[in-house]
């Protein structure tokens, strides 16, 4: 039984003659179509910046002082509120529109 094939979704782009020859010999230097160059450039490069905005790393203090916070929820934590805050604000900032 033949599998079924996902549809495919098209992504117009418009570039320069500069841009274009860089990425056509590109991908030829890599032995890949234009097509399959730039997905995969783009797809590197979108898991990249998503991992990077949605990925919290941890100190290994900080890490206990999560656990902590979180094994003493009734505890009032205005610091904790604070730091949640900045980074809030820092994340919004990051976030491009």
């Amino acid at each position: 039984m033949p599998t079924a094939v996902p549809p495919y979704e098209r992504i117009d782009l418009r570039t320069s003659a500069e841009i274009k020859d860089l990425i056509v010999r590109a991908a030829a230097t890599a032995g890949l179509s234009v097509s399959a160059f730039l997905i995969g450039a783009a797809q590197e490069r979108a898991k990249q910046i998503l991992a990077e905005r949605e990925t919290l790393t941890l100190s290994p203090r900080d890490w206990e002082a999560f656990f902590q916070t979180l094994d003493d929820l009734d505890k009032p934590r205005p610091r904790l509120k604070a730091a949640m805050g900045r980074y809030l604000d820092w994340r919004d900032g990051q976030r491009v529109e």
